[in-house]
């Protein structure tokens, strides 16, 4: 007869857990699903207790900068009068240590968050506007207010307004689209008319 000869069919062997067997089971699932609860509520608690809260806005003063920065700059410095819900997070007076070129820099917020860098000086040259300006590339003119302005790309997605208007280099930097922009220009343009009349 061969040696692999058809064995009666064994009786599957079905493992039984031992009562103590069944409640460590148990126990661990149960301990599982504890944790994973403590743990959800540990980092849901702060973030019932804090709802969100608008960002504040530092609003600064830049008629009031600008005022204290007259004296260094030889000049008024721009502080143009902006529709409701502009705001300004810095004004600054840069004397040109480092550049060469002292320059006057005021930072706006728009009502939709867009930024716009506003950068004036009285000393500009091609390689103080180049380094400003990020290396960007002239893609055309923009007339705004009735001045044209020099339109420069960024290879960051950045568009520079750049024009020399009363002895002055205004440069505005921005991602933000050009009509945003021209409100500034704009105001700028009105500032300085007034500026030269006083």
């Amino acid at each position: 007869m061969s040696d692999q000869q058809q064995q009666p069919d064994e009786p599957v062997v079905t493992p039984t857990l031992t009562a103590k067997q069944a409640k460590r089971a148990n126990a661990t699932v149960i301990g599982m699903l504890i944790a994973t609860g403590i743990t959800l509520a540990i980092v849901l608690l702060p973030v019932l207790l804090n709802p969100y809260q608008k960002p504040q806005v530092r609003d600064v003063d830049v008629q009031a900068i600008a005022s204290e920065a007259a004296a260094d700059a030889g000049y008024d410095p721009l502080a143009p009068e902006l529709p409701d819900g502009w705001t300004s997070n810095y004004a600054r007076w840069d004397s040109g240590v480092n550049s060469g070129v002292p320059v006057w820099e005021v930072g706006y917020l728009t009502p939709d968050w867009d930024f716009i860098r506003l950068t004036q000086t009285a000393s500009a040259n091609p390689t103080w506007i180049s380094q400003t300006t990020g290396d960007s590339v002239v893609s055309g003119e923009r007339v705004t207010g009735g001045t044209t302005w020099q339109l420069r790309d960024g290879a960051d997605g950045e568009a520079h307004f750049v024009a020399e208007v009363e002895g002055m280099t205004v440069v505005l930097s921005s991602d933000a689209d050009l009509a945003t922009v021209d409100v500034l220009a704009e105001a700028v343009l009105r500032d300085l008319g007034e500026t030269s009349q006083r």
